[in-house]
């Protein structure tokens, strides 16, 4: 069976992809969510380390929050994406995250899209932490730790992981808390 028309045919050997840690710094001011994205390759560190790195959370901080939440694989360089906030650089320039229709292929057995932006990413982020905030009592704690604003807009967000939020459905929520 060939692949879909955006997924290249694989050739018989294939050499390793470059992997780089990308971190999506999440913020908040008067007019919504925002974010920032910084990236480095993976060398000879866990990706954990890295991501931690990137973020410049110190350790002491008991409202940060570092999770892992998709990859994806473009052009032989797969991309591990990690969120963290609150950002430790709020001046720095960001990008609005904007509510996206959940993306996904149409294919179930390659459900890559063809195309994926980086708000698409953020947003899937932030989905992926408003699942959290209701089903993991390690990211719920450090909500109620901090950072008020910020999750409470994250928490607006409807809760979703990769694959479980199809188009037209309403989502099972769950109580907040």
């Amino acid at each position: 069976m060939p692949p879909p028309p955006h997924i290249a045919a694989a050739p018989t050997t294939l050499p390793l992809p470059t992997v780089v840690v990308e971190v999506l710094l999440i913020s908040a001011d008067q007019d919504g969510l925002r974010f920032r994205a910084t990236a480095a390759p993976l060398r000879d560190e866990h990706p954990d380390v890295v991501a931690r790195s990137l973020a410049e959370l110190p350790p002491e901080r008991l409202d940060g929050l570092l999770h892992s939440t998709s990859w994806r694989f473009v052009g032989r360089r797969l991309t591990v994406t990690y969120v963290a906030l609150p950002d430790p650089r709020p001046g720095a320039p960001t990008t609005p995250v904007e509510p996206t229709p959940v993306l996904g292929s149409g294919d179930p057995l390659a459900p890559s899209p063809a195309e994926i932006r980086p708000v698409d990413v953020a947003v899937h982020a932030c989905r992926h932490l408003a699942f959290l905030r209701q089903t993991d009592p390690t990211v719920a704690a450090t909500a109620v730790a901090g950072a008020p604003m910020l999750w409470r807009l994250i928490t607006e967000f409807t809760p979703a992981v990769a694959g479980a939020l199809a188009r037209n459905t309403t989502p099972v929520l769950l109580p907040v808390g």
